[in-house]
């Protein structure tokens, strides 16, 4: 049994195959969050035929890139700025306002706080509560906010909860952050999987408020996390300015403009993707909401956390167990508010599901 200091994430393939003398290639990862799919069909044949286009440097406005995007998210082209990786953007965007103190929702991704740190800034969390399922309690919310605080990250639907925030209560948000002179930054990296992504996404609000940026990548739909392609979507054009300026050119490299230009446009991949997590969310949560192992909370994303309601077992436990069997989970110990009583899994293709739960519920 390894110690808990012994934490894995979704792409430490190499750390467990050192730990347990298990082959990466032996191993489903149920925790690196990823489309069951794989790469767009189009995208697979494209970069092929294409190849060739490592010989030139891309666009620096990267023009035609950006237009496929606002097209793809029903946005204008120059509201859209891409950078390697939401990660650079998210850091980019920290670095330039700077806050002196950070509200995030929690428990989320620690990406956040680590650059809000690493500018100097103080963060505190505003917990998403379990009596709650983990939903937020809008009006609760807004009147905790106030004029000491510099900016508000939310990430929707939420890593690892898989509850979202929807439109009407953004716009409430939105409106407090005006108010107190906050900045929002809004993570839609799972949006794109949800069924109602136009309740859920935040992007038609961006035409009406200044005081938000939204960042999703391509990591997760679209199976590519090491092509590196991410993009934020904001209204607020002095911000833009600035971001431009201080972003190094080139970060994206023209296969990822390829890429790019191939993977938002194949509608038939992306249709594809969003039945088989559909199918797959609706089927799992009724298996584990009819047990009395486990409790689950409605997911949005591709994921869904699961409650351990069985005495002395822990998450720790079940990432040892499952790992063991060549399946890897995520041990939800190290998020926030969150103990040793819960676990993450993303949804896979049926057969490999259908062995995760067998597993979970032996």
């Amino acid at each position: 049994m390894i110690k808990h200091k012994d934490h894995f994430h979704g792409s430490d393939l190499e750390k467990i195959e050192q730990i347990y003398g298990i082959k990466k290639e032996d191993i489903i990862s149920f925790s690196a969050n990823v489309n069951p799919l794989g790469i767009s069909p189009n995208l697979r044949d494209g970069i092929a035929k294409n190849i060739d286009c490592i010989t030139t440097y891309p666009d620096r406005d990267y023009v035609q890139l950006r237009k496929c995007i606002a097209e793809y998210c029903g946005t204008e082209t120059d509201n859209i700025i891409v950078g390697n990786g939401s990660t650079e953007l998210i850091s980019l965007f920290i670095q330039i306002e700077k806050p002196k103190k950070a509200l995030i929702l929690g428990p989320t991704y620690s990406e956040y706080e680590r650059e809000i740190a690493l500018e100097g800034g103080k963060t505190i969390y505003y917990p998403l509560r379990e009596e709650n399922d983990f939903v937020l309690d809008v009006n609760h919310f807004i009147s905790k906010l106030s004029e000491d605080i510099d900016m508000l990250v939310i990430c929707n639907p939420n890593n690892p909860t898989g509850t979202a925030i929807n439109n009407h209560d953004m716009r409430k948000i939105l409106d407090a952050c005006k108010e107190c002179d906050i900045f929002v930054m809004v993570d839609e990296t799972y949006v794109e999987f949800a069924e109602n992504i136009k309740e859920v996404s935040s992007v038609s609000l961006t035409r009406t408020y200044g005081n938000i940026a939204i960042l999703r990548g391509t990591s997760k739909f679209f199976a590519a996390p090491g092509l590196r392609l991410g993009y934020a979507i904001c209204s607020n054009a002095d911000l833009m300015s600035v971001m431009n300026q201080r972003k190094d050119p080139w970060t994206i490299n023209s296969i990822a403009v390829i890429a790019g230009t191939l993977m938002f446009s194949d509608t038939k991949y992306i249709e594809a993707t969003r039945s088989l997590i559909a199918s797959e969310r609706n089927r799992l949560y009724d298996i584990f909401e009819k047990s009395s192992r486990f409790k689950p909370y409605w997911p949005h994303g591709n994921f869904m956390l699961l409650k351990i309601l069985e005495d002395g077992i822990t998450s720790n436990d079940l990432f040892d167990k499952c790992i063991r069997a060549g399946l890897m989970i995520r041990d939800c110990s190290t998020f926030p508010y969150l103990g040793e009583n819960y676990i993450r899994f993303c949804f896979m293709n049926p057969k490999d599901n259908d062995r995760l739960v067998d597993l979970l519920l032996k």
